[in-house]
């Protein structure tokens, strides 16, 4: 029974920098943790294990199927789940009994059990329909609705801004043109829309440049999709709301740790962390504080921690992950 639970552990989803994380929280027994973002449970049972029977645990996600696989995979008695949105995590928390608590952790990643299942429709790999909502029980907006909806301009704000794309504007008129004729209402169809456009402006790179220019072992649809599913589960703003209220969940002392996968979360975190450590957020040339910020945290990941060689050739997936640790300090 125990080879067959791990079997499906492994296979839904691998921890990202799972000892580096649980080692940074500096957990005792009896602590007080909270997973905010459960998934497969792969850091939730680390968490329980740290803390011994007389701690406790709050494990939240957002995906019903991810939070019924991490209760099938441990089933701790020291374990409260929560099916819910790590943006409402002081309510979640409190309601379950969590304060002054003596970590949090967030893993802003997708799991793999999202990306490989075309249903929920993350994948690039395989036809799908346009989904890409964590919660698809209360959450209204898809992916579908983003892009036969949205306006032109709005499409192209929204590849700049969560994906980064040089050429969002052109990517956003093809879309806009290809849905006049017809409506996008799968993965693959997204993807080969996007693919047309971003190989015709490499080719087009690589024929005016004097160097040899080298394709990218990258899909050219993937920072369309990610720009998508953030637009569609609002996971900046989730993040941004969360931070303030994971500081203020803490006991003095008690730590926070936060798993990003790309660079706008990174900055969001890092930025967050940086402010929040200090006294003052007055310009340099104020001759007086005027802001009355007090710092309440302490950063202890100078520079991000990120995966090892070893970690990256076994989970390709977490090759871009960046954890960040802070302390609360008042």
């Amino acid at each position: 029974m125990e080879t067959g639970i791990r079997k499906l552990e492994d296979k839904v989803h691998k921890s990202v920098l799972l000892q580096e994380t649980i080692n940074g929280l500096q957990l005792k027994k009896g602590d007080l943790a909270i997973d905010a973002t459960c998934g497969a449970g792969g850091h939730t049972k680390e968490l329980a294990q740290r803390v011994g029977p007389k701690g406790r645990v709050l494990a939240i996600d957002r995906d019903k199927n991810a939070l019924d696989i991490a209760r099938s995979v441990f089933r701790g008695e020291n374990v409260t789940y929560a099916l819910a949105d790590f943006a409402n995590i002081s309510k979640i928390a409190k309601a379950n009994g969590f304060f002054d608590v003596s970590a949090i952790l967030a893993d802003l990643g997708v799991s793999s059990m999202q990306l490989d299942d075309p249903a929920r429709g993350f994948s690039l790999k395989s036809r799908g329909v346009l989904d890409m909502r964590m919660d698809t029980k209360s959450s209204e907006v898809t992916a579908s609705d983003v892009v036969n909806h949205y306006e032109e301009e709005a499409l192209a704000n929204i590849f700049f801004k969560y994906g980064e794309e040089k050429y969002s504007r052109q990517v956003a008129k093809a879309i806009v043109d290809y849905r006049k004729e017809h409506r996008i209402e799968y993965t693959d169809q997204l993807a080969e829309v996007v693919r047309g456009v971003i190989r015709a402006k490499r080719a087009r790179k690589i024929r005016n440049s004097k160097f040899n220019i080298r394709n990218s072992k990258i899909d050219p649809a993937t920072k369309i999709f990610q720009a998508i599913r953030i637009e569609v589960n609002q996971e900046l703003k989730q993040l941004e709301s969360a931070l303030p209220q994971m500081v203020d969940l803490l006991l003095p002392g008690g730590r926070l740790a936060i798993i990003s996968f790309h660079s706008l979360e990174d900055r969001i975190v890092k930025d967050f962390f940086k402010k929040s450590s200090l006294d003052c957020l007055c310009p340099p040339d104020f001759p007086k504080c005027q802001c009355d910020h007090a710092k309440t945290l302490k950063v202890i990941t100078r520079k991000a921690i990120k995966p090892t060689v070893k970690e990256i050739s076994i989970n390709p997936r977490s090759r871009s992950a960046k954890l960040r640790i802070a302390k609360k300090i008042n």
